[in-house]
């Protein structure tokens, strides 16, 4: 998983890898991997995901299949984007 602006400052990282088999997952062990920033479960409440390149979107997460080896963006609103 990659963080990008405040998901990166929140979390301190830049990135981290996910064993997860679906975004649902992955965004649920971040949030526990996370549990001791409060401003970090904000910010993902926030943000859009990229999986490999391509936009979620409103899709459900749990429907979003990830590969292994995979990449997830998590990209919080930036201004003026």
């Amino acid at each position: 998983m990659r963080y990008w602006a405040a998901a990166k400052a929140a979390t301190g990282t830049a990135e981290e890898p996910y064993a997860a088999r679906t975004l649902a997952e992955a965004l649920d062990a971040a949030r526990r991997r996370h549990a001791g920033s409060p401003e970090f479960a904000r910010v993902l409440l926030r943000c859009s995901f990229l999986v490999d390149g391509a936009p979620v979107g409103t899709r459900d997460h749990a429907s979003v299949q990830l590969a292994e080896g995979g990449t997830v963006e998590v990209l919080p609103p930036f201004a003026g984007g």
